[in-house]
């Protein structure tokens, strides 16, 4: 009764979100159901049954075409147009329902959990559409694999005192990162910034650059928290979604801390079915023409894309043959797998140039800092140099905004590099060779988190100019947004404006630097903190409660500011 009764509730509260695209979630409930009970059957008579295999491929095809139809019939349409030289036109205008990836991901996750014996199908297709449509996380996460969720269904409803007090501390915890955090720097100076990004200072741009950065982690892990809190006092438990991302070393790092149940969602039912580092699949070739094919048809750059990939198809054909060495080929076949999921986990966020570059500076990041991190340091200072007076003399060469701000960046990451280069060397012939005193490594730490964080804040920029638009002319739009943003950035500064900006944005810098600085407080603090006020006396979590909420009404904006992951 408990689930029957949360199903309609959540099915009411998509229809309020939603309208009538309701019908669409009870579509997909529905086919997917019925499809894992003829999956379930196949697999119960012939475990290898090539009939199972057909029916999830009906699933996927039937989820991801409605998915598809929604999110690309734009640029499908378009690249049709251009290939054919017809003029064919679909509706004026594609409405996205609301959290239509999410639940997508998660019907995916069942047909596919069954089909691979991890869980049993759900008999009762009440009990499936309640998973499917559980109200805290149906319309922006986090993705809840069926194998984490379903067998919550049969278990007894338990809530202790210590699981109330978490659940209200994650509630008032999301809520106070969306409204104080989020909101408060979107409407002073993000959304002004990137909608007129000409009319701010390079220091402006920036700066709105880096708060973006902590504004979509607020607005998303906020959503998470109060999901997770509000399952909690339902009795169930919805998977950590971020884990304090930007304390990351590594971009790998990044993404195991970052949207952590997309993240698992892609390497269960991408990167391993992929091949993971084991080979390349025929998937892993599929996969690749389908990216060159979405990147060329939104560039209109053809020859440019198709003739590096025909290069990397060689590649991929001839590696396997010619390398021996077991170890770096799993680190070839990994890095290729890799970088397809995080394209294409790009590509997920919309049909965008911008999202594919995006999610591809990601994987080349991701590839590029495993690389690194095997080279000898010898090797690391020459290339590093070599790679910094090259764009060196490209800004010298081209007086380009976008190159004065790469040479810029590598002259920063040259600086650390020798520092540490010139360490190593006082230390090679010593006993500390292999043990690093405590500050020092502590330094080297928070150089690499400085440089992680400095790397994910720049490929935001991608991100955020195609975020908020019409998908008919996003493409367009987004790559202006962030063309004019990189030439203010890369272009001359005017230093004397820098204080005149501190003092005028004051609050707004404050509230930046306080977010940061909670979000690289000890993972320990933290824990401490939540348990305290899980384990406080009632009347206590009552008045702290109240006195949050009146902080929090502070800093209500007249805008209703959507959570950013609806639009997805």
């Amino acid at each position: 009764m408990r689930n029957v009764y949360l199903m309609f509730v959540s099915w009411f509260f998509y229809y309020k979100t939603s309208g009538l695209f309701v019908a669409i979630l009870a579509f997909v409930t529905l086919s997917d159901w019925l499809i894992a009970q003829r999956i379930d059957k196949a697999k119960s008579n012939n475990p290898e049954s090539k009939i199972a295999k057909l029916w999830l491929t009906l699933s996927v095809m039937i989820d991801l075409g409605i998915l598809g139809y929604f999110k690309y019939a734009y640029f499908f349409t378009n690249m049709f147009n251009d290939l054919t030289g017809s003029h064919v036109t679909i509706v004026d205008k594609i409405i996205l329902p609301a959290g239509i990836s999410f639940y997508i991901f998660q019907v995916i996750s069942y047909t596919a959990d069954v089909y691979c014996r991890r869980i049993q199908p759900v008999k009762n297709i009440l009990d499936f559409g309640f998973y499917v449509s559980f109200f805290p996380q149906l319309v922006a996460g986090p993705i809840v694999r069926a194998e984490e969720f379903v067998p919550q269904l049969y278990k007894p409803f338990h809530l202790s005192r210590r699981m109330f007090g978490l659940a209200v501390f994650w509630i008032i915890n999301g809520l106070a990162k969306k409204i104080i955090l989020s909101n408060y720097l979107a409407v002073n100076i993000i959304d002004r910034v990137f909608d007129y990004p000409l009319l701010f200072s390079g220091f402006e741009n920036l700066f709105a650059l880096f708060a973006y950065s902590l504004q979509v982690y607020a607005d998303f892990s906020g959503y998470s928290d109060i999901a997770i809190g509000l399952a909690l006092l339902m009795g169930f438990y919805l998977p950590m979604n971020f884990n304090s991302p930007y304390k990351s070393q590594t971009p790998q790092e990044f993404w195991r801390r970052w949207h952590m149940s997309l993240g698992r969602w892609l390497k269960t039912y991408l990167y391993i079915p992929l091949g993971g580092n084991r080979k390349i699949s025929i998937g892993t070739y599929i996969m690749l023409t389908i990216i060159a094919l979405v990147s060329a048809g939104l560039t209109g750059w053809w020859l440019w894309i198709m003739i590096p990939f025909a290069a990397l198809i060689a590649a991929m054909i001839i590696v396997p043959r010619v390398m021996k060495n077991n170890t770096q080929l799993k680190l070839f076949y990994s890095n290729l797998n890799s970088f397809i999921t995080q394209v294409l986990g790009g590509l997920w966020h919309g049909a965008s140039w911008n999202f594919i570059i995006w999610g591809g500076i990601n994987g080349i990041g991701m590839i590029v800092n495993k690389i690194w991190r095997e080279l000898h340091w010898h090797v690391r200072f020459v290339l590093m140099t070599a790679l910094t007076g090259s764009l060196i003399y490209a800004d010298e060469a081209t007086h380009l905004p976008a190159w004065h701000l790469f040479a810029f960046w590598a002259l920063i990451v040259w600086i650390g590099t020798a520092i540490r280069y010139i360490y190593w060397l006082l230390t090679e012939d010593k006993e500390i060779k292999n043990q690093k005193s405590k500050i020092s490594n502590k330094i080297a730490q928070c150089w690499a988190i400085l440089q992680t964080f400095v790397f994910i804040t720049f490929t935001r920029l991608f991100f955020r100019s195609s975020s908020n638009l019409d998908p008919a002319t996003a493409n367009e739009q987004a790559w202006e947004t962030a063309k004019n943003m990189v030439n203010q950035i890369g272009g001359a500064w005017n230093s004397a404006m820098i204080p005149d900006f501190i003092v005028e944005y004051k609050w707004v810098v404050a509230m930046f630097i306080a977010g940061m600085i909670i979000h690289w407080l000890p993972t320990n603090w933290k824990r401490r903190y939540r348990l305290w006020f899980s384990a406080m006396p009632l009347w206590l979590m009552v008045f702290v409660v109240c006195a949050a909420l009146v902080v929090i009404y502070q800093f209500v904006t007249a805008d209703m500011q959507p959570f950013i992951y609806f639009q997805f």
